[in-house]
């Protein structure tokens, strides 16, 4: 079942064309990583997706329904569209279960009980029952992006997208996100993700986008990317990350 359909989208910032025509679908399960040097598009063809961005042209369907900028469609749409930021977005004056519950209580209507439970079984799935009391000041980075993980996952979404989920944090603690993300790839849940992570997308990825200049470039499985990327620009790009 295809979930989203991206249709020769293009955003400009100023004079500056930043996708200039992007086009590819996804499928329910699948785990799509979209890697790129800085400045391809890749963050902002995520945010494209769920309008926290508009685009300037171009289509974007999900589940055959096509987004545009009627506030009750985005709410209904962004329910089902998880987003896990770079740098967390986590409420400081909230505790991790009152930051996860938050979406529940005021998007979806549950009672606070409810909420509760709910929120206490996202945060167990990503391994942090003993922190549901902490304060964001309390938490590592990796435990905040854990708690950001289970924001996104209790309201239980079709499509969880990923932007450099682990860029902000200390290399000792890339490790346990990634853990989790694919525990959530084992349990079927279709992801965008975008990452510079080779091991991650080698592991987890059903396939591999690469963008450069706002265009997708290579679209294919890890193992004929990561071994026989088709343009010069991948092959450089491979070889960066691998130095």
């Amino acid at each position: 079942m295809t979930l989203l359909r991206v249709v020769d989208v293009h955003k400009k910032y100023g004079k500056t064309e930043v996708l200039r025509g992007v086009s590819f679908e996804v499928s329910q399960g699948q785990i799509v990583v979209i890697m790129g040097p800085s400045g391809a598009g890749k963050s902002t063809l995520l945010r494209t997706i769920n309008y926290l961005v508009p685009p300037d042209s171009g289509e974007i369907f999900f589940k055959d329904e096509k987004i545009n900028n009627d506030l009750n469609l985005l709410r209904r749409v962004r329910s089902r569209i998880g987003f896990v930021f770079q740098h967390f977005n986590l409420f400081s004056h909230m505790t991790a279960i009152e930051n996860v519950m938050l979406g529940l209580v005021k998007v979806k209507k549950l009672s606070r009980d409810e909420a509760y439970q709910v929120a206490m079984n996202a945060l167990e799935i990503v391994g942090l029952t003993e922190k549901v009391n902490s304060y964001p000041s309390q938490l590592s980075g990796g435990q905040k992006q854990r708690v950001a993980i289970a924001r996104a996952l209790a309201m239980k979404p079709d499509l969880i997208l990923f932007d450099e989920p682990t860029s902000a944090l200390d290399p000792t603690l890339v490790g346990e996100v990634h853990q989790v993300m694919k525990k959530l790839a084992l349990n079927g849940h279709t992801m965008i993700v975008v990452t510079h992570e080779v091991s991650f997308a080698k592991s987890v990825a059903s396939r591999i986008l690469y963008m450069e200049d706002g265009i997708i470039i290579e679209d294919s499985d890890p193992d004929s990317f990561f071994s026989q990327p088709v343009s010069q620009s991948a092959r450089n790009f491979i070889a960066s990350v691998y130095s």
